[in-house]
């Protein structure tokens, strides 16, 4: 059972919610999947049930393969906002990490073609791997984070290069969603996406420092 938990180990004081996505926030990574640049933040939602931690191997699914990885940086919420300011937003940030958005990539394009919604690509049982948090002690504008796979370099996400900086995102999701205490908001993945194998080992890091490190397991 997935519970919000401090870097250091401890638990943190906060109910686990719903998880806020922000599409095609990196000019880089909406050219290599062919999407066009949006006008503005690209919002979908997964449940609680899509959250598993990153202390344990990550189990991938045989009947939902292929499955691909999306790293992000991961924004914990400690405070309620609707119609939030950014300062207010800002404010209301319990911690920061790094997430997994796992995506049934082949099944999102047929959804796409069909003009039908996301979930059934996106918002799975375990498709959002999250790791442990720490507080926020960074300049938001300016944090870097990244993905290794087998010792290889797969992201490096850099919020500097955002096309919708994270205050401005949370106050813009905070206009149409309520933002509650334990909701976490992805803010969108940078280039260098791909998929998932089991036996992969893979390592997330910010800041230089490393999060969590974990492999992947095949299931029937």
């Amino acid at each position: 059972m997935y519970a919000h938990v401090w870097k250091r180990g401890e638990s943190l004081s906060l109910p686990v919610g719903k998880v806020v996505c922000i599409g095609r926030n990196y000019v880089e990574h909406a050219k290599e999947l062919d999407n066009p640049i949006p006008d503005e933040p690209v919002l979908f939602l997964k449940p609680q049930t899509s959250l598993v931690g990153a202390e344990d191997a990550l189990e991938l699914s045989d009947k939902l393969a292929p499955i691909h990885y999306e790293a992000e940086l991961s924004i914990l919420i400690g405070k309620a906002l609707t119609k939030a300011s950014e300062k207010e937003a800002v404010d209301a940030i319990a911690g920061i990490g790094v997430a997994l958005d796992l995506t049934r990539r082949e099944t999102q394009s047929a959804l796409k073609a069909k003009g039908l919604p996301w979930e059934l690509a996106k918002a799975f049982d375990g498709s959002c791997v999250q790791s442990p948090f720490i507080p926020l002690e960074h300049d938001l504008t300016a944090i870097r984070y990244g993905l290794d796979i087998n010792d290889d370099a797969k992201q490096r996400g850099d919020t500097s290069m955002m096309i919708t900086p994270v205050a401005a995102l949370l106050s813009h999701v905070s206009q149409y969603f309520t933002l509650l205490p334990g909701d976490i908001v992805l803010t969108g993945t940078p280039k260098g996406v791909g998929q998932l194998h089991g036996g992969d080992a893979l390592t997330l890091t910010l800041e230089g420092e490393t999060l969590a490190t974990f492999s992947c397991v095949s299931v029937p």
